[in-house]
């Protein structure tokens, strides 16, 4: 059941998205008034192994035997909705926000930002386009890597070097950009890139990196503890690269050991 649980998470706002679109129920996945859990088990369950595998792609297909539209999950939001066909705000940039030490602004920051995306969603709903890219509310964002080498390009996308201050920005963003709403989230935010990341870019794909574990929990794991157990972040990104010889997406110490067994993703 932990394996399912962390797949399965996502597809909470997946099946959100179906009702949303279709007033008709049809199956019980659609039905509102059942807890989360009860609609995802109940849409799981019907889900072929091929439908499942397909959805793991960020482009997932539609599922029209389910009523169940396409949706493309990639979007971005690190300092305003991005590469959207519409006009949105643009802030100044995440290490720039960090060198204020504001929570209060990554907050409102964030808050705005999801409510400018909301509205671009629902101008997608009603022309029909939620298949595509950056239209959706499924946002990779925010980069809690911690930035240690200024030759590393992505580095203005995180809050810096501090993992406290990362820690404490990084769940400013993700509570103002959820939303405080009981049952449904504003937007889905992402906490990444999962872990010990932070360059050299053009060898993401392939290098293998090692820290000691003192570096590990108390440099690299911070933030991403804060914003999993603390933030209630939606969704977590895992790193390019590999950590101790084994990829981040597939580590038993990264994604087993802590982010589903200690954390309880």
């Amino acid at each position: 059941m932990k394996r399912k649980k962390i797949k399965y998470q996502i597809l909470i706002l997946f099946s959100f998205l179906c009702s949303a679109q279709n007033n008709i129920v049809k199956f019980p996945f659609q039905n509102t008034s059942l807890t989360f859990e009860e609609r995802v088990e109940n849409l799981v369950s019907q889900l072929t192994l091929e439908e499942k595998v397909a959805q793991m792609l960020n482009a997932a297909p539609a599922i029209p035997r389910l009523g169940i539209p396409a949706y493309d999950w990639w979007n971005e939001t690190l300092h305003g909705v991005a590469r959207t066909p519409f006009k949105t705000t643009v802030f100044p940039q995440a290490i720039a926000m960090a060198a204020t030490f504001d929570k209060n602004s990554l907050f409102k920051m964030a808050d705005y930002s999801a409510l400018e995306g909301r509205a671009i969603y629902n101008k997608a709903v009603e022309l029909k386009r939620t298949n595509e890219r950056y239209l959706g509310l499924t946002y990779w964002t925010p980069n809690i890597n911690i930035f240690r080498d200024p030759r590393w390009g992505r580095g203005q996308e995180t809050y810096g070097e501090d993992p406290y201050l990362t820690a404490s920005l990084g769940d400013a963003f993700v509570k103002g950009l959820q939303g405080d709403d009981p049952k449904y989230l504003k937007a889905a935010a992402c906490a990444k890139h999962y872990a010990v990341h932070s360059g050299p870019e053009s060898l993401r794909h392939t290098f293998d990196v090692d820290v000691t574990p003192y570096e590990l929990w108390d440099t690299y794991l911070p933030a991403f503890k804060k914003l999993v157990t603390g933030s209630k972040v939606a969704g977590v990104m895992c790193a390019y690269n590999a950590f101790r010889t084994q990829p981040c997406c597939a580590s038993d110490i990264l994604m087993n050991d802590i982010l589903r067994n200690e954390w309880k993703f």
